[in-house]
């Protein structure tokens, strides 16, 4: 049977579009973290520190990209037993998982050597970040508690690459605040999932079967009461107030626990959760919350 013009010229098209998907131009938003360390130590308005920064996002972002594909060719098989990770291109049998693995190692090594452009600190960190995110896909995701401890790490060394990228010594607090919320965001992700398989959770995720919703509410009120004074705490903390010129900066963590309780009522009532970033995407009031807390650190810290 002969194919038409038309549907030769579709196929092209349809595979570009199912790598974009692969590479989840969505999660991107996870990388964001990079540019914490460029607000808080008031190198906004500094056009090299910007460019460095951003440099180190786009590194950070390939760098992700690779790992998600390779964690897509490992899992295709479990993915096909989800409900919405069944139509992720490499599951779904739209991209063969060896085009897969040269487009990851393309992206890795251009990652790495976008980040070396900014200065050698960065290039280690980002190598340290895809390493990371690599054993976790390999086999630190099927070790109970140590998978979203590793997630976390991941989160931390965002921030920790931000601040090499534009040269300033990156704050405790920061990296603690940030390890805190990304366990909680961690634990909320394996939560959606076991409420959102059910049965079928162990057949996708294995590791699942080491946790209950009870025990991840357990772990999750932990971290949230730990996240939250980790933040009340450096927003109160004699350098942090020198540092900002000004003693209100405790008042943003009125955002941060909007933002927390609203995505607690995600995960809780809506039986959302699993994506973070999706959750970012479609909940107006959680993106909301975002947006006043970043708009009252750049007024506190710039005006």
């Amino acid at each position: 049977m002969s194919v038409s013009t038309s549907e030769k010229e579709a196929r092209p098209a349809s595979l570009a579009f199912a790598l974009l998907v692969a590479i989840r131009p969505l999660e991107w938003t996870k990388n964001a973290f990079v540019f914490a360390p460029v607000i808080f130590s008031g190198n906004l308005t500094s056009p090299p520190a910007v460019i460095s920064a951003a440099t180190a996002f786009i590194a950070l972002c390939m760098a992700a990209s690779a790992t998600y594909l390779l964690n897509d060719v490992r899992d295709r098989e479990a993915d096909r037993a989800h409900p919405t990770k069944c139509h992720r291109p490499i599951a779904a049998g739209v991209i063969a998982p060896g085009s897969a693995i040269l487009m990851a190692s393309v992206l890795g090594l251009t990652g790495i050597a976008l980040a070396f452009t900014v200065n050698r600190f960065t290039g280690f960190g980002v190598f340290g970040y895809l390493a990371l995110t690599t054993l976790y896909s390999m086999a630190l995701k099927g070790v109970v508690i140590l998978d979203v401890v590793t997630l976390a790490c991941g989160f931390v060394l965002r921030v920790i690459v931000g601040s090499v990228a534009i040269g300033v010594q990156f704050s405790a607090w920061l990296v603690l605040c940030t390890f805190m919320l990304a366990l909680f965001l961690g634990f909320g992700k394996r939560r959606n999932e076991l409420t959102l398989l059910e049965g079928k959770a162990i057949d996708h995720r294995p590791i699942l079967g080491e946790y209950s919703p009870q025990f991840l509410d357990l772990m999750m009120s932990v971290v949230t009461t730990a996240a939250v004074m980790s933040y009340v705490l450096y927003t109160m903390d004699a350098e942090t107030i020198e540092h900002f010129g000004s003693p209100h900066l405790v008042y943003t963590s009125i955002f941060v626990l909007y933002g927390i309780f609203r995505y607690l009522y995600l995960i809780h009532q809506k039986s959302f959760g699993g994506n973070p970033a999706q959750a970012l995407y479609r909940d107006t009031s959680l993106l909301l919350a975002v947006f006043c807390w970043i708009a009252s650190i750049l007024l506190m810290r710039y005006l």
